[in-house]
Order: C-alpha cells, then sequence, then structure tokens
C-alpha cells in the first residue's frame, strides 16, 4: 500500500480526527514535517503550518524559518511562527534544553486550541522515533508505562505517522520531490536522543537485524498490557484508599498483605509526588512508631496510629490574622470563619466541634486567630484547671497532622476557642450571659 494509502486509513480506522477539522501542523523544515504537510495537502485537509525557531543554532535557525514560511506560501495556507529564547527559559526553570524546547513548543501549540483557532495539533513523530523513545524510557527506568512509547493521540494532539518507518517518509519525499532541510544537529550525539538514534541502535542491529521491527511489535503489546496493569491499579485504589476530607488514609495491615507491595505502594503514593526509589522508605513506616514520616516536593505520609496518613505540605496559610468586631467572615487556606452576635437570654444551640458560643462580656477585641504553638494553654470547658494544649489533643487521640492543623482564637492573650475543638471554660455562656459571640467553622 502506498504512503498516500496508508496515511488516509490510518486517520479513518483510528478516528484521530475528521475531515473537516481545522489542523495546526507542527513544521520544523525537516523531512518528516514536509511529508506530513504533502499527505495533508493531498487529503484534503484544512490545515496551517505553525513553526517554532528555539533560536538555538544561529543562522541555521532562521534558514529553517524562512523555508517553512516558503513552504507556507507553497500550499497557500497560514503560517504562524515563535521566537524562543529557549536557553534562558532553561536556566530559568532548571530544565535542559530539549524539555524547555518541549514545553515552549507545546505551551505555544495549545494556545491555539483554547483560543479556538485550531481543532488539532499534529505532529510528525514517526515509527523510529518510537524505537528511541521506548529504548531511552527503558534505560531512565520509567516503569511499564514508558514501554507503550509515543501516545498516537493524546488531548489534542495527534501523530498520524506513528506507525510508518523513517525510510518509508524518505522514499515518498525523493519520489515526489520535495525539498526539506537538514538539522546539522542530528548529526550530533551532544543529546541523548541522537545518542540512541546513531549509535545504540545501529549496533543492537548488527547483532539482532530484525530488532526494530521486534520493539515496534512489542510496543502494541505492551500498550495493551498497560492498560489491564492500569486497570488493576485502580482496583487497588478503590479497595486500599479512603478519602477523608483533605486526607487520604490507606490501612496499614492491609497494604502490607499485598503483593507485589513494593509496585502497589509505588503506584498508590507516586500522584503524590513520590518516587519510586522512596517505596522502600514507605514500607519502613508499617514498623514505625505513630509520627513517623516522609515526604515528597508536595505531599507527606505519616503513620498515624494503624494508618498512612497522606496530605498536602502546607503552603502560605498566614500565621496570624486579626479579627476586628464588625468582621462577619474570615478567610484561611484551608477554612472559613463566620463570626456574629446574638443578643438577648443565652441559648446553647446543638453542641459542634465546629461551633463556638462564648460571652461576650468576656470578649475583648480585637481577636486573634493564630496557628497553635508550643506551651499553649486553656481551661477546657468544664475543666477550672489548665491544660497544655498538646497534652489535650493527646488526650483527644488527635494525629500528627491533625496536631499541627490546628488554630486557636486568642482575646486578650487568653485562648477563648481550640477551634474545632473546645471552647475555654472562662468564656462560656452562663445565667448572666446578655450577649452571645459565635463563632462557625467551615472547611473548604
Amino acid at each position: 500500500m502506498e504512503l498516500e494509502s496508508i496515511f488516509r486509513e490510518t486517520i479513518e480506522r483510528r478516528k484521530l480526527f475528521s475531515a473537516g477539522d481545522r489542523l495546526l501542523l507542527a513544521v520544523s523544515g525537516g523531512v518528516d514535517s514536509v511529508v506530513l504537510c504533502e499527505l495533508c495537502k493531498r487529503a484534503g485537509y484544512s490545515f496551517i503550518i505553525a513553526h517554532c525557531n528555539f533560536q538555538l543554532r544561529g543562522e541555521e535557525s532562521k534558514r529553517d524559518e524562512e523555508f517553512v514560511r516558503k513552504l507556507a506560501g507553497q500550499y497557500s495556507v497560514e503560517f504562524v511562527l515563535a521566537r524562543f529564547d529557549t536557553e534562558s527559559y532553561a536556566a530559568e526553570n532548571k530544565l535542559s534544553v530539549q524539555v524547555a524546547a518541549r514545553d515552549l513548543r507545546y505551551n505555544w501549540f495549545k494556545q491555539f486550541i483554547d483560543e479556538n483557532k485550531a481543532d488539532w495539533i499534529l505532529t510528525a513523530h514517526h515509527a523510529d522515533d518510537n524505537i528511541e523513545t521506548v529504548l531511552m524510557n527503558f534505560f531512565k527506568g520509567t516503569g511499564i508505562s514508558g514501554l507503550r512509547g509515543i501516545p498516537e493521540k493524546n488531548d489534542r494532539v495527534v501523530r498520524p505517522l506513528l506507525g510508518i518507518r523513517k525510510a518509508q517518509l524518505l522514499d515518498f519525499a525523493k519520489t515526489t520531490d520535495l525539498h526539506w532541510v537538514e538539522d546539522s544537529s542530528n548529526v550530533s550525539d551532544k543529546y541523548s536522543r541522537n545518542y540512541f538514534r546513531n549509535q545504540l541502535i545501529p549496533l543492537v542491529g548488527q547483532l539482532y537485524p530484525q530488532a526494530e521491527e521486534n520493539i515496534l511489535s512489542n510496543i502494541s503489546r505492551f500498550s495493551e498490557v498497560e492498560m489491564i496493569y492500569q486497570q488493576a491499579i485502580e482496583q487497588y485504589k478503590k479497595k486500599l484508599i479512603e478519602q477523608r476530607g483533605p486526607e487520604f488514609y490507606i490501612p496499614i495491615l492491609r497494604l502490607s498483605q499485598q503483593n507485589p507491595l513494593n509496585t502497589i505502594v509505588y503506584e498508590l503514593t507516586k500522584n503524590f509526588g513520590f518516587s519510586a526509589a522512596q517505596s522502600k522508605e514507605i514500607i519502613k513506616l508499617f514498623d514505625s512508631e505513630s509520627g513517623k514520616m516522609i515526604q515528597s516536593a508536595t505531599h507527606r505520609i505519616i503513620r498515624h496510629r494503624k494508618w498512612l496518613v497522606i496530605s498536602t505540605l502546607e503552603q502560605g496559610d498566614n500565621n496570624i490574622i486579626v479579627i476586628d468586631e464588625y468582621d462577619k467572615k474570615i478567610d484561611t487556606h484551608k477554612f472559613s470563619l463566620t463570626v456574629e452576635t446574638r443578643n438577648g437570654d443565652y441559648t446553647l444551640v446543638k453542641n459542634s466541634s465546629e461551633l463556638a458560643q462564648l460571652d461576650k462580656k468576656s470578649i475583648k477585641f480585637p481577636l486573634i486567630l493564630r496557628k497553635a504553638k508550643p506551651g499553649d494553654y486553656f481551661y477546657p470547658l468544664g475543666m477550672k484547671k489548665k491544660k497544655k494544649l498538646n497534652r489535650f489533643l493527646i488526650d483527644q487521640k488527635a494525629s500528627k497532622i491533625e496536631k499541627e492543623n490546628v488554630w486557636v482564637i486568642e482575646s486578650g492573650k487568653r485562648i477563648a476557642w481550640v477551634v474545632g475543638h473546645r471552647i475555654d471554660d472562662r468564656f462560656k455562656l452562663g445565667p448572666q450571659s446578655q450577649s452571645t459571640l459565635v463563632l462557625i467553622r467551615q472547611n473548604k
């Protein structure tokens, strides 16, 4: 089957996009993207040509830009261009130049989708790119998901040439007398992908002549295996992870009985930023005392009694918030606090840890809403002796996370309410109370 027929048949059979859709073609000027343009033109698809100038190769980058501009003119289609200071972006974001270029490229392409100027982004990735990607992922240790290679379609990006070999693209380009530009960096082994392409894969091919075809066959199998794998992992998540508000609880005993344990622990925790290397450390928490923890860049896992508790790392709560007498609502990162005054004879409403009713004549404004700190004490409702707040929380069987998230309302340097737990006995309502200050917490 000739390449043009393969291209059309792939798009129709795989339902990659519809005939009337607007396509944005990512065109570098190399043979792959030039062939993509020609195939789309022959198939009658509506497209615009987008080119990224990463300004990494001096005059050669300018040459590529001008070539693609003229190519768009030959096809009488719209040409859009972006020039990036890739090296500065890479340095500022601590990325490799290759990763920086990819981020810049796809972020720019996505704007066309967001602004409804295109329905799909088409790139010219082909089967040889897929072979290189799978081998790189294997050596990097990305797990089974990396062995299925480059997705043919994800989000709004489509790769219709993914099943076609590079040699087929070259043959088509020469037969149809297409012109393209060569990227001189492709012959350099400076980048890891080029090393795989120019050195490693040819060496393997000398020992195993069918290696590349075998890898392509395996990619299809690995993709199906990965689907089955993910289905199993979802079942483990449903069975083992219990969400309680913003936190996630995993029962240690039940988790410890699973097999293969290391893999299951990794899959349960990777979306919280934990790496495969940390799985063994997480397993060690099974036998540690309560309060021990391990953290990722965004989350932490704490051993609390019979549970592993996953929570986000604290971000940006103000430590002290001043509440004036006429404030009606206060917001923090995790909860809001409603403040109101009720006059007349006191009436105790149904007891709730999220609600405090205080004798207003005992209150001195402004109130202070702040995080609890070491050394805090108060007189828990019903007690005439003061008690260290930390001791009170221990008696309440509060977890380490709960302790760290405790806020207090302070009046005249005295704690009036341990928010979400108990008011101070010195501020309780009584028969002589004329006015009630009501505080209600609502979690976000």
